[in-house]
């Protein structure tokens, strides 16, 4: 991990910022709308049941695939704001190692100042994301 990292990655140092500098919640929801529509589909052969999130409202995929030691990420979800809030923890935890992701600081959803927009439900789904996410690291780290 990253010295200069305050949640686990630079990438994700760089997201909490740019969200906890804008004092206008619809700017930070603006932010996530735009993350969704830059993440890539992710082909319908590939959500399966194995990475479909668990406890979400939406339906939301992420599989994790260990690349010279890296993660890469991919990921969908059927909501555009679960999208958002998915491509930017694709975007945050991308080329980290297993190890650095299960270091990841949760306390970064609370830093971008989202809770203030997300519906109760959302904010949990953001969480469920990142322990799916925190999980399959494991599980790969562990072969």
């Amino acid at each position: 991990m990253a010295e200069s990292s305050s949640y686990g990655s630079e990438a994700l140092d760089t997201m909490v910022g740019r969200l906890k500098n804008s004092p206008d919640p619809r700017r930070r929801y603006e932010y996530v709308l735009w993350l969704a529509k830059k993440l890539p589909t992710l082909d319908e052969s590939l959500q399966t049941n194995d990475i479909k999130v668990k406890g979400c409202v939406s339906q939301v995929y992420v599989r994790g695939e260990l690349q010279e030691g890296r993660l890469q990420w991919q990921g969908d979800s059927d909501a555009l704001i679960t999208k958002g809030l998915l491509a930017m923890l694709i975007q945050g935890l991308n080329n980290l190692t297993p190890e650095e992701v299960m270091a990841v600081d949760p306390s970064f959803i609370e830093a971008t100042g989202l809770n203030a927009s997300l519906t109760p439900s959302r904010a949990n789904g953001f969480l469920n994301i990142l322990l799916a996410m925190k999980s399959q690291a494991q599980q790969l780290a562990t072969g």
